[in-house]
This record gives C-alpha cells, structure tokens and sequence, in this order.
C-alpha cells in the first residue's frame, strides 16, 4: 500500500482533505499530514476539520512517500510562500510520481514550476495563473495527465478525484 504525503496547513477546505484522505485510508493506505511542525492543529476553514500534523517539513524526505495530495482552500497559497514545501512538491513532479491536487492545490505545483505542457484543472479563480505556468487547462470534474497527476476543481468533483486517485494508487 502507499504512503501518500499531505502537505497542509490552516484554512484549507474541509471536504477536500477529509473525503479524499478517509478514501485512500479506506483501500488501505497511508496519509501522513506534513506541516511546519509535528503535532501541531490546523483547521479547515469551514472549521468542520481540524488535523493533527504528523511530521514537521524538516523532518521528511519525499523519497520516503510514494504519492503526494494537496488538499485545496488557503492553505496551498499559504505554503507556497515557504520554499521548503515548494521543493518538497516539485520533486514529485520530477520523480514521476503521483500527485493529486484539488481546488488550489495546483498554486503550489505552479510556485514549483512543475505544470509546463501538463493537462490539469483547478479552481476557476486560479486558471489563468495555471495558464500563465503553462498548463493546458481544462474545466472538467477531473483531469489526468501522463498518469501521474490527477487534479479537480472544486468540492463537487471530489468523487471523480478520488476515482481517479485511487485508480493511480493501484498501479503502484
């Protein structure tokens, strides 16, 4: 089974770190929160959620996880201020491995320069920023590209993201 990084912070959206990390949980794998700090609460910003942060950034290598997820909200524009989390992202990217990022969880991959020639979607408020990167963008419940990275838009779309995460999560 996978162990899936969940790079997070306070004010993401509720439903899209819950739904989708009780689904990988559900088929079996891992979901490690990654944060600034270990043991530190983040909320989500509809305060239905709130996480405890299983490792702090420093404390994490990406090659110790096999997919990454960036759940959407404020807190994907909240990371990528911090490089840290940034280069934790893009090395995703470069590895091949599977990335799944909803709403705004693709600010972070175009802070990583990692979205050039890729097909993805997000949050409309976020298209023309994923263009400027030089995604191809598509306003689609889902999109998957080169079997490695699945993105969304919006909570409505979470069942197709989670097909579609979990279809990639099988063939590791």
């Amino acid at each position: 089974m996978a162990k899936i990084a969940t790079l997070i912070t306070n004010m993401f959206e509720d439903s899209e770190y819950t739904e989708p990390a009780r689904a990988y949980q559900d088929a079996g794998h891992e979901v490690v929160t990654i944060e600034k700090e270990a043991g530190n609460e983040v909320k989500g910003k509809q305060e239905k959620a709130t996480v405890r942060i299983d490792k702090g950034i420093d404390d994490v290598n990406p090659e110790e996880f096999d997919a990454l997820f960036i759940p959407g909200g404020f807190s994907p524009d909240q990371l990528r201020a911090d490089e840290r989390f940034v280069k934790f992202a893009k090395s995703f990217m470069d590895e091949k491995k599977p990335v799944f990022a909803i709403c705004h969880g693709p600010q972070l991959l175009i802070t990583a320069k990692a979205l050039e020639g890729r097909d993805a979607t997000g949050y409309k408020s976020i298209r023309v920023d994923m263009e400027y990167a030089g995604a191809k963008y598509a306003d689609k419940e889902v999109v998957v590209c080169q079997n490695q990275l699945v993105t969304s838009r919006q909570p409505d779309d979470i069942p197709a993201f989670n097909r579609e995460s979990l279809k990639l999560l099988e063939q590791l």
